[in-house]
């Protein structure tokens, strides 16, 4: 078996998470993050937008982990990152964790917004 060790050049990858916090690039923080390709911030729900939408081009796809189960968004926030053209993909946080690394590897324009488990 050959083993290939995985960089992240764009972002800091998610190392772990658990009640109420996030490992990001070493570093552990408490509650939502909203990670972005070149930024990360304290994420205060679907209500908190507005730092998603200003930075709208810088993404194609936004995955929004919804806690411990995957749950619907509401309708204002679906339809306000639908005008700025950015793709979505709800999962349960463990599983958007997951998936946000493995794209994160592959430089793909992502981000991620989590609530924690």
């Amino acid at each position: 078996m050959r083993l290939t060790e995985i960089t992240y050049d764009i972002a800091p990858p998610i190392d772990g998470y658990g009640p109420g916090f996030f490992r990001i690039g070493g570093e552990v923080v408490q509650g939502g993050q909203l990670l972005l390709p070149t930024e990360r911030f304290e994420w205060g729900g679907f209500d908190d937008r507005e730092t998603i939408l200003s930075r709208a081009k810088l993404l194609d796809v936004l995955f929004i982990g919804t806690g411990p189960e995957i749950t619907h968004i509401p309708k204002a926030l679906r339809d306000a990152l639908d005008e700025v053209e950015i793709g979505v993909e709800l999962m349960a946080t463990p599983t958007a964790c997951r998936t946000y690394n493995v794209l994160l590897s592959e430089g793909r324009r992502i981000g991620a917004a989590l609530i924690p488990v």
